[in-house]
């Protein structure tokens, strides 16, 4: 692993577990670096030698690891998704293997998976996610400007070239997104799929309406609500549902939808050559961006109970995020790349969610350098957010 970082994501060692995030996070690294090689069994199946081997017959693995030699404890199958008969064999050894090896289950998709109503294991296997770098794992090596222009996923990120990082953006964009999704998808209209991408990466952040997509690619409202859910699938991106809970104001039913990465999401919407500058409109959206990606992304990795959705009224009153925890209190944060260009206006959505929920901690995640109060509203330095909500190492 690159010494310029450790994840905080914690695997466990006595049990099964799936481990899942998108292509290039540093899913191998992290499983290479947790399970030591001599007491480990590591097969790739994107390897085309055991990809093949496998697909043709999934019983074998059943042989390897009945005869293996019992100092191995673990098996490691990275991108199980593309051969998922395999988890039934799986499923077979931790029943009836008195031996109790332990199986880590890769992939950077559920699709095939939920598609083929695959073997999930009923409960006999936890759930993971990796995210891009967060930036509590780069910490002093963290620069918000990079972050925002390039993204967060690790060989991007850490390489010391714009030139490169830019390059190897498109790359992952054209090989991937354009294509392994397309393929996985079983995509019969390759090119309003490309078309639904862009606008994807145009409009993140913001509310879906379905129907304005659909006339715009030329796809129906159905085929529409599909792609999104390919890309939240294949963890390419997440929604963020409105909150629901108010019963006195006519609130908003339609998600958000945002891109795993900010950097994939500027390279897809070909912006990558503009770069983000404090005050205009580009930096404030991927700030806002950021400060979403990394609050859901470390709420999950740490295995808090967060729940995440965002506030916005008829009349157009809006919070960006809502965090609810049943230990934790409900905080409602509004994001501003500001500091002292924080207005009243600003802070109006805050006030009206406050009328509804009048326990909950009003936050303004602002770009200031030091904490203060504006009413009944705290605006914080934005990594202070994250200690204010108990996300921290």
């Amino acid at each position: 692993m690159d010494s310029a970082f450790t994840r905080s994501l914690i695997l466990p060692k006595d049990r099964s577990f799936f481990l899942f995030g998108p292509r290039q996070v540093g899913k191998s690294t992290l499983l290479q670096d947790s399970f030591s090689d001599d007491r480990t069994i590591f097969i790739d199946l994107l390897l085309a030698s055991n990809y093949q081997r496998y697909l043709k017959r999934p019983d074998l693995l059943k042989d390897e690891v009945l005869a293996r030699d019992l100092a191995i404890t673990h098996v490691v199958i990275d991108e199980i998704q593309r051969v998922p008969e395999l988890l039934n064999i799986v499923h077979y050894l931790i029943e009836n293997d008195k031996s109790n090896p332990r199986f880590v289950l890769s992939g950077s998709s559920a699709r095939k998976l939920k598609r083929g109503q695959a073997n999930l294991l009923a409960g006999r296997a936890l759930s993971y996610s990796l995210y891009p770098l967060n930036f509590l794992e780069l910490g002093a090596s963290f620069d918000l400007n990079k972050a925002l222009d390039y993204g967060t996923l690790p060989a991007i990120y850490l390489d010391k070239d714009a030139e490169i990082r830019k390059e190897k953006l498109k790359a992952y964009c054209g090989t991937y997104l354009r294509e392994e999704i397309q393929e996985e998808a079983l995509l019969r209209n390759l090119t309003s799929f490309m078309s639904f991408l862009d606008f994807v990466a145009e409009e993140n952040g913001n509310q879906i309406n379905y129907s304005n997509i659909s006339a715009d690619i030329g796809v129906s409202a159905n085929t529409v609500k599909e792609y999104f859910q390919i890309l939240e699938d294949t963890l390419i991106g997440f929604f963020l549902l409105p909150y629901t809970r108010s019963i006195r104001k006519r609130l908003s039913k339609r998600p958000k939808f945002y891109l795993f990465d900010m950097g994939v999401q500027r390279a897809l919407a070909n912006s990558l050559s503009l770069a983000s500058s404090e005050g205009n409109s580009s930096f404030g959206k991927s700030f806002e961006h950021f400060i979403i990606r990394e609050l859901i992304s470390i709420a999950d990795t740490f295995r808090t109970d967060f729940k995440f959705s965002y506030y916005r009224t008829s009349s157009g009153l809006e919070v960006d995020l809502i965090a609810e925890s049943p230990s934790r209190g409900i905080f409602a944060i509004e994001i501003k790349a500001k500091d002292v260009n924080i207005k009243p206006k600003d802070l109006r959505g805050l006030e009206s969610f406050a009328e509804e929920v009048p326990k909950a901690k009003l936050i303004c995640c602002s770009l200031s350098p030091r904490r203060r109060k504006e009413g009944n509203v705290l605006i914080l330095p934005w990594r202070e957010l994250f200690k204010e909500l108990g996300l921290e190492l």
